[in-house]
């Protein structure tokens, strides 16, 4: 690892930002943004083997899992926290861990992200086996957590992945199928939580949906399976069935999906 640079770490491109009107600094982080997506695309083929990995996984009945401290660990929850609405898919189905637990979501923990036993112990809570598929966040690709975690689920055949924001990093050399999105010096020095964690919701946004497209939970271009939670949910739910079914009559159709609780379960039943 003698040749590792943490690019994450490196000074900033802007300077003396104390010194800048609220235009430039917009506009200075605005340029850093518009860079994140080219280095997305450069990794796409990594986030392909990845996705594969992780649908086939799943197809198998294994569960996902993200794991990871900070920010990176917080955009793991917050994408496996949104799959359940979103695609009506059981709360257990991907899971997302952070170190420090519900507390570290909110605010930090100290030290927790230097603990390399507690990432393991944190997946066996959920009786990980060697059919679900475990993804490391870090954006620098050293957390100690997810390193720990990442080498004990190699030691038990549970397949691996990582999405890091530096080249050759230990969580990458770890995980059988790395993604390595390289984006360069944050605006503020070592703020991963700006351009790397932008990179890393990116990825994510991409895995989770690819992976609820192959389990079939999106048809078309249709969430027929998300909750309906709330009034904005229903009367999209209602305009789907609508279409699907040639329905005129609103009220009709959302007596017929409010029955079934999901526009694919009351498409099914009318069309029977």
């Amino acid at each position: 690892m003698a040749d590792f640079i943490k690019y994450t770490e490196q000074p900033s491109n802007h300077r003396d930002l104390e010194h800048k009107t609220i235009a430039e600094l917009l506009t200075a982080i605005n340029g850093e943004d518009e860079t994140v997506p080219f280095a997305v695309e450069k990794a796409l083929p990594q986030i392909e083997r990845l996705t594969e990995a992780a649908s086939e996984q799943m197809l198998s009945g294994g569960r996902l899992f993200y794991i990871g401290a900070g920010t990176s660990g917080r955009l793991g929850i917050v994408d496996a926290s949104e799959c359940p609405p979103t695609f009506g898919v059981p709360p257990g189905l991907v899971i997302g861990i952070i170190a420090g637990g519900h507390e570290a979501i909110l605010q930090a923990v100290e030290f927790a992200e230097d603990d390399t036993e507690q990432g393991w112990k944190d997946l066996q809570e959920h009786k990980i086996n060697e059919h679900d598929v475990v993804i490391g966040l870090a954006a620098s690709g050293t957390t100690p957590y997810v390193i720990g975690a990442l080498e004990k689920c190699r030691e038990n055949g549970i397949p691996t992945g990582c999405i890091v924001c530096n080249p050759g990093s230990p969580v990458a050399q770890l995980a059988d199928y790395p993604v390595e999105v390289v984006v360069g010096p944050e605006f503020v020095t070592g703020s991963t939580r700006m351009k790397s964690g932008t990179a890393q919701k990116l990825v994510l946004n991409m895995i989770s949906t690819t992976v609820m497209i192959q389990l079939g939970r999106v048809e078309d271009n249709k969430m027929v399976n998300m909750q309906l939670t709330n009034d904005k949910l229903v009367d999209r739910g209602v305009k789907m069935v609508m279409e699907r079914l040639k329905m005129k009559d609103y009220e009709k159709a959302k007596d017929l999906l409010l029955k079934y609780g999901s526009v694919k379960k009351a498409i099914e039943m009318r069309e029977k």
